[in-house]
């Protein structure tokens, strides 16, 4: 059910009303205690409504003001336009006071049998209408204040959200970019087998299909907790080990308290994907592989490294897969998370990726 515009009014402004109310609570309280010392009455009524009816006159125009001048809050950014803006409603708040909470004052007085006394009216409205400007300034100061301060905020509140719809559609992209690939992959090395190796082909193709039942259980996630990540990692290893037969060994190292951790879905594929292009690919040999996660202080560390692949000093491995984990990681943790792919001082190369924990 929508609400009445009244309540959303007053739930946007509470703490503006909460002052209104306590600033004329406070009028009234310091104009009862000057007519008690002054006049040594104790008719408190006159003193009450004496500021009760300013009150509620001004209030009243002050709600009219109000009501007619929010079309204005786009010159908030021009002060002086928002300003000029403002005063015109001046004439009106001093024309319409005097009438309006005298006449009250006057008709109080006269339902118990007295008169209201004040100046002639010319003198009267010169007074009232010098209180009533200084008044309507401060008024007008502390509403800029309040409505610039709210158009800030309401601002940044706008460019959260568009910044964190902008983040899920990159994520998405890169989601979608992301298992095209891998399934591309996955697929040669099938294709490699099937005419030298059916057997083995048909195994591959096995494991290749648990691994993308995985990877579509997870449907539009971005993240997952790391038992499941190591699932799907471990699915590719073992189709590219098929492929590699007696050319490759993997060893896991894995912290089992750290398996209830949010990873990026597939960050460890493109960095097992990395070492079997740039090395195993390249090489007769067997190539050792170690996949290791683990904890150092605030951060989770997933670390993929071999004993045989080569990194020039200024080089910085790409493609798809390592271009779309550092922009998964960017989009979200921020400089909080990172992907280091360093040559270890041994030989061989290590790829790390930082995350917060």
């Amino acid at each position: 059910m929508a609400d009445h515009p009244r309540m959303t009014f007053l739930r946007r402004n509470a703490v503006f009303v909460s002052a209104w109310i306590l600033f004329w609570i406070l009028m009234m309280l310091v104009a009862v205690q000057d007519f008690m010392r002054n006049e040594h009455s104790h008719a408190i009524w006159k003193p009450l409504l004496w500021e009760g009816s300013s009150a509620l006159v001004v209030t009243l125009l002050a709600l009219v003001q109000l009501r007619w001048s929010h079309t204005d809050d786009h010159l908030l950014g021009t002060p002086w336009r928002w300003f000029a803006r403002q005063a015109r409603w001046l004439p009106m708040h001093c024309t319409a006071f005097v009438p309006l909470a005298f006449g009250l004052r006057h008709g109080v007085y006269a339902l118990v049998g007295e008169t209201y006394p004040h100046a002639a009216v010319p003198q009267l409205y010169l007074y009232e209408s010098m209180k009533i400007t200084i008044f309507f300034g401060l008024f007008m100061a502390i509403r800029f204040g309040v409505q610039s301060y709210r158009a800030l905020l309401d601002a940044r509140l706008r460019a959260e959200r568009s910044n964190t719809l902008l983040r899920q559609a990159q994520l998405q992209r890169l989601g979608q970019q992301m298992q095209p690939h891998f399934l591309f992959n996955a697929l040669n090395t099938v294709s490699a087998l099937i005419w030298t190796a059916p057997a083995r082909a048909d195994a591959t193709l096995t494991q290749l299909a648990d691994v993308l039942r995985e990877t579509l259980a997870l449907g539009d996630r971005h993240a997952a907790p790391l038992a499941t990540e190591l699932r799907l990692a471990r699915g590719y290893a073992d189709v590219m080990a098929e492929r590699f037969a007696d050319r490759v060994a993997i060893a896991w190292q894995v912290d089992d308290a750290l398996l209830d951790r949010e990873v990026p879905v597939m960050s460890l594929q493109p960095l097992l994907e990395n070492v079997f292009k740039h090395t195993v690919e390249r090489r007769r040999g067997q190539t050792h592989i170690a996949v290791s996660v683990r904890r150092e202080g605030d951060e989770l560390v997933l670390g993929v490294e071999d004993d045989a692949g080569k990194l020039a000093a200024t080089e910085r491995p790409g493609g798809i897969g390592l271009s779309n984990l550092r922009a998964r990681i960017q989009a979200l943790y921020g400089d909080a998370g990172r992907l280091d792919i360093t040559a270890r001082p041994q030989g061989g190369v290590r790829a790390e990726m930082r995350l917060p924990c």
